[in-house]
């Protein structure tokens, strides 16, 4: 490939780059871990770890939805996905909450994977801005997390 001197590409943020160490530790700590349920514990703690780190706006955002999650879909199994709380099932994140200050992004989302239920037609949406989590949003959190894993 030839250099370009208009090309502005200049690799990874610093952010994206934290995310992909984030990634690597949490793969190798899952796989220092002992049994199933020490395991779930321990990714648990992580999670919990990570929401308490975050910034405050995030933060009490961030444990609405944990609660709401382990609550809908107990199922789903709580563990870090690129230092981001996720939620998997058999081993697959189906979805996660981003921090607005991962990116340093205007506002958190809440995202969904390709191993989701929230097929809709031809085209349907798999991430959601949020501003505050109030009641409303928390049944429509529930709600996709629970179309989600069916």
């Amino acid at each position: 490939m030839a250099d370009n001197e208009n090309s502005t590409y200049e690799g990874f943020t610093a952010e994206e780059r934290a995310a992909m160490k984030d990634h690597a530790q949490e793969r190798k700590k899952a796989a220092r871990r002992a049994s199933r349920e020490e395991k779930a514990a321990e990714a648990e703690r992580d999670v919990l770890a990570k929401i308490a780190e975050m910034e405050d706006s995030d933060r009490i955002m961030a444990e609405r939805v944990h609660a709401v999650i382990r609550a809908t879909a107990p199922a789903l199994e709580p563990r870090l996905w690129y230092g981001m709380p996720a939620y998997a099932l058999d081993g697959k994140v189906v979805c996660h909450f981003q921090n607005a200050g991962k990116f340093k992004t205007r506002y958190a989302t809440l995202g969904f994977s390709d191993v989701a239920s929230l097929d809709e037609g031809t085209m349907w949406p798999v991430a959601f801005a949020l501003t505050e989590v109030t009641p409303e949003v928390e049944e429509r959190i529930a709600a996709l997390v629970k179309q989600a894993v069916s």
